[in-house]
């Protein structure tokens, strides 16, 4: 099958971002961070619907219990897709002004590893987080400007993450089981190809897909670090790539029309979501957040690092 990319829908997001697929009901959901919107595809019907925030999106996650996870500026609430209704779950303390939560992964045993960025400055503040259904909040890392790139690999036994603005991506040892992780060690440096990571997913075989939003490409490393594929894109500013579709073959990738900072394009397919089928590969369901066992209790921070 030749390699075809396609725009999804007419319209188009300021700030699309965290595609996921769900298997179960075989849609795509997506966010558009500065319209404040939780977004839905049936792709085979073409049914879209979309639901209001109060606040900027950083991220979504699909739930057991079939909600939305949605990390809002500081704090994490449950949207009910049947009702449109918004439940707080947790507040997050930023240790500085001006910064909100950001790009999000679920770990193979239900939690959420979540990381936060600062507005308009390039200072150090983000911390990546490790949340769980019961509230729980976890330091893993601290000191980043822009957090993203967070997915893991096939096994959990990887956690993938990065900063964009230090044109890197991470990887930490991470335990599926216990969520206990390593030290932070580099994987690849993106410098040499012009851009900061942005988004990124794993495919079944452990290969990483990465948005080069700065170079309107998507690049496809190995397990072990070493540039396989870069696709050119018809979209200016790739932001995150995810696989869906009935058999998860199918690449759909989000993009940046209007970021509310430094990227703004007036390209007619800027802020399009895209599909990219033919690249031989397929990727994994997505882990859902374990709010089926969900209680209430009050949130405390540990610290999980090494």
């Amino acid at each position: 099958m030749p390699l075809t990319i396609d725009i999804v829908l007419n319209q188009r997001d300021d700030l699309g971002e965290s595609p996921l697929w769900d298997s179960r009901d075989q849609c795509l959901y997506w966010i558009d961070s500065r319209r404040r919107l939780v977004q839905r595809l049936h792709t085979q019907s073409g049914d879209y619907q979309s639901w209001q925030t109060p606040q900027d999106i950083g991220s979504i996650a699909l739930c057991q219990s079939g909600r939305i996870l949605v990390a809002l500026q500081n704090e994490l609430q449950f949207l009910d897709t049947t009702t449109g209704t918004l439940t707080p779950f947790i507040d997050i303390q930023h240790p500085a002004e001006r910064m909100r939560l950001n790009d999000g992964r679920t770990d193979k045993a239900g939690r959420l590893c979540l990381g936060s960025l600062v507005l308009g400055r390039h200072e150090q503040h983000g911390v990546l987080y490790q949340i769980e259904a019961s509230g729980q909040v976890t330091e893993i890392d601290r000191g980043f400007c822009v957090s993203n790139t967070t997915c893991f690999s096939p096994d959990g036994k990887w956690l993938y993450f990065a900063d964009s603005l230090a044109r890197q991506i991470w990887r930490y040892a991470y335990h599926p089981e216990t969520g206990q992780t390593g030290p932070r060690e580099v994987f690849v440096d993106t410098a040499p190809w012009g851009s900061g990571p942005d988004g990124a997913t794993v495919d079944a075989e452990g290969r990483l897909w990465v948005a080069l939003v700065l170079t309107g490409q998507v690049a496809c490393f190995s397990a072990e670090g070493a540039l396989l594929q870069l696709i050119k894109v018809p979209v200016p500013y790739p932001t995150c790539p995810s696989f869906g579709g009935e058999d998860l073959s199918t690449l759909y990738v989000t993009s940046i029309r209007n970021s509310g900072n430094l990227l703004v394009s007036d390209d007619p397919q800027s802020g399009a979501l895209i599909a990219i089928k033919g690249l031989g590969v397929r990727g994994l369901p997505e882990v859902l957040f374990a709010d089926g066992l969900l209680h209430k209790r009050a949130p405390e921070t540990t610290n999980k690092g090494s």
